[in-house]
């Protein structure tokens, strides 16, 4: 049997609705010898009697209500598969796989997920923590998205790296520890700290920071968790260096918690900067491409990283 026209399903229903053929042509907006036309060939192509016309009245046989229920249900179906491509292509609507290193703290992360709801709602965004290094393999792989990446990285093999935050590094010191105004490689050194493990941007920014002082200490615990290690500095275990972490979105309440500690900057400074890459293949993708923009809301950066940017993994 042939494919069925909507357009005839249409004007069956128009008939079952309106009782006549001659007001589901004015309701449709089609001739009635074009009405005739639509349910002769429903007919035809359904080998069944649909609609029997009185001299007042259409009514329906039995098989003409049955194709009426279905047909409605058929019309719904492909209205809502127009609304689904619509979404689609406006970026209203899909699944955008995205990773984030765990140096992305709660201080970013919660509000940015909220934010991306806000956005792009019908946008399912399915989130992994993985190290940078594993990121730029998956996006080369074609098995991720978009990525949250340690700056500096080299774009190439298909995978585009812009520029996105530049956050500072602060001294996380327990409420009850005396602190100077300013923390120093020296101070800190002298101090029970803790940090991410060696295999991190965090780790690696830290230990860059000591050797310009000429140092090398070693932290008392590694975790790679941010919101673990403040909860350490809380319960007095050490001092903690991490991002400062501000959203900087309007609605958006992303400031960071610092009940039970004390924040110091460091000095001299020291940033800890993020980019966002993504395939260069997927660059016209709608739902990519509205997770991208999202993304960008929390940008704090505005130019990309210089091409010649060695690797840093995290």
């Amino acid at each position: 049997m042939r494919n069925l026209n909507l357009d005839q399903v249409q004007t069956l229903i128009a008939i079952a609705d309106l009782k006549t053929l001659a007001a589901a042509a004015q309701a449709l907006h089609l001739a009635p010898p074009t009405v005739s036309l639509h349910i002769s060939e429903l007919e035809s192509r359904l080998g069944a009697t649909l609609v029997v016309r009185g001299r007042r009245q259409a009514s329906l046989t039995a098989a003409g209500q049955v194709m009426v229920d279905a047909g409605r249900r058929l019309l719904a179906a492909a209205d809502e598969a127009v609304e689904q491509v619509h979404r689609r292509a406006q970026g209203l609507q899909g699944v955008v796989r995205l990773a984030t290193t765990a140096g992305v703290s709660a201080g970013l992360l919660p509000p940015l997920m909220q934010w991306l709801a806000q956005q792009s709602p019908g946008v399912d965004v399915k989130l992994d923590v993985l190290s940078s290094a594993e990121s730029m393999a998956r996006l080369v792989a074609g098995t991720l998205d978009l990525a949250i990446v340690a700056l500096p990285q080299a774009s190439g093999s298909g995978v585009q790296v812009d520029a996105w935050r530049s956050d500072p590094m602060v001294a996380l010191v327990p409420a009850a520890w005396p602190a100077p105004p300013q923390v120093t490689p020296q101070w800190l050194a002298d101090q029970r700290w803790m940090s991410f493990g060696p295999a991190t941007q965090m780790y690696r920014l830290t230990a860059g920071w000591f050797a310009q002082a000429g140092l090398n200490p070693r932290p008392r615990m590694e975790l790679n968790h941010p919101l673990a290690l403040r909860s350490l500095v809380v319960a007095g275990h050490g001092v903690a260096v991490l991002p400062l972490e501000q959203p900087g979105v309007a609605g958006i309440h992303g400031e960071q918690d610092t009940a039970g500690l004390q924040v110091r900057p460091l000095h001299p400074p020291l940033l800890r900067e993020l980019g966002l890459a993504r395939r260069s293949a997927d660059a016209q993708d709608p739902a990519i491409l509205a997770v991208w923009r999202a993304l960008d809301t929390f940008a704090n950066v505005a130019a990309p990283p210089p091409p010649s940017h060695r690797v840093v993994q995290a």
